[in-house]
C-alpha cells in the first residue's frame, strides 16, 4: 500500500467518530435499568419474601406456644355428658381480640408439621393482613362458640399463610391454639364465590336465618393466585377442645391422613 492511501486510511477512521449519548438514549438505559430492577424486586417479593416471611411467621408460633407451654396450665373447664355417654370437656370462649389484637394461633397439619401462624383481630391489610398474618372478621364468633368463627388470610406475598388451601382433604384437622388449650375442627369442602358474598360470614355460612346450634370454621383468601377477582372458602366443623393441661390434642401429634387414590 502506497504511503498517500494509508494516509488516506488513517483520515477515514479519524472521520469515524462514536455516537455520542443523548438524553434520550440515557433515558432508556436508565429505564430500563428501573425495569430490571423492579422485575426483581416482584420476584422476591413473590418467593423468596414469603419463603423468609412465613419462616419468620411460623417461628414466632412456635415460640408462643413455647411459652404457652411453659407457663401454669389454667384450670380445666368441666367436662360434660353427651346424650349417648360420651364425656366432653365444655370449651372455653376467649374473648373477641381487639384491632391487631392477637388471640392465638392456626396449626393445619396439611399445610406441613412447622405450620404455626398467629391470629389477630382485624382484616384490615395495612394493620393486620399484610404485617401480622391471619385476621379475625369483625363480628365473627370465637373459637368453640355456636356459630361461625371465620378468618381472612393471603394466598400469595407476605408469608401467604393460606397458600395451600386448596389443597386441604376431607376431615383435615384445623386446630385454634390459646392459651387456655386447642379449638380443634375437621374440614369439609371448598367454595368459591364472588367477593360480595358476605353470607359466608354467617353462623350457618350462606344460610340466612338458620339455626343449627353446630360450630363452625371458615377460612376466606382471594383467588385465583395472584388475583382479586374470587374468593377461595373453606368450611369445616368443631370437633372438640382440649384443655392445656392435657397437652396437644392427636389431631396435631398425628400425621394428617393421606388422601385417597382416585378411582378408575
Amino acid at each position: 500500500m502506497t504511503a498517500s492511501a494509508v494516509s488516506a486510511t488513517r483520515r477515514t477512521r479519524r472521520r469515524v467518530s462514536r455516537p455520542r449519548a443523548t438524553f434520550t438514549s440515557v433515558l432508556g438505559e436508565l429505564l430500563l435499568t428501573a425495569g430490571v430492577l423492579v422485575l426483581l424486586f416482584v420476584a422476591w417479593q413473590m418467593w423468596i419474601g414469603d419463603i423468609i416471611i412465613a419462616a419468620q411467621k411460623n417461628d414466632e408460633g412456635a415460640a408462643i406456644s413455647q411459652q404457652w407451654a411453659e407457663a401454669p396450665a389454667p384450670e380445666p373447664p368441666p367436662v360434660v355428658e353427651a346424650d349417648d355417654g360420651t364425656t366432653y370437656y365444655e370449651p372455653v370462649i376467649p374473648e373477641p381480640p381487639a384491632d391487631t389484637e392477637q388471640l392465638g394461633l392456626l396449626h393445619v397439619p396439611r399445610f406441613g408439621a412447622d405450620y404455626n401462624f398467629g391470629i389477630y383481630g382485624g382484616t384490615s391489610r395495612a394493620r393486620t393482613l399484610d404485617d401480622l398474618g391471619i385476621g379475625v372478621y369483625k363480628d365473627s364468633k370465637m373459637p368453640g362458640e355456636v356459630g361461625n368463627f371465620s378468618m381472612a388470610g393471603h394466598r400469595t406475598t407476605w408469608g401467604k399463610p393460606f397458600n395451600q388451601i386448596d389443597k386441604l382433604q376431607l376431615n383435615d384437622a384445623i386446630v385454634v391454639e390459646t392459651p387456655d388449650g386447642w379449638y380443634t375442627y375437621r374440614f369439609r369442602t371448598l367454595e368459591y364465590v364472588q367477593p360480595s358474598a358476605v353470607d359466608v360470614l354467617l353462623d350457618v355460612p350462606r344460610m340466612p336465618d338458620a339455626q343449627t346450634g353446630e360450630r363452625y370454621i371458615t377460612l376466606t383468601a382471594c383467588s385465583p393466585l395472584y388475583s382479586l377477582a374470587e374468593r377461595i372458602v373453606a368450611y369445616g366443623v368443631f370437633e372438640g377442645f382440649q384443655p392445656r393441661a392435657e397437652g396437644p390434642p392427636k389431631a396435631l401429634t398425628d400425621p394428617p391422613p393421606t388422601p385417597a387414590a382416585p378411582s378408575v
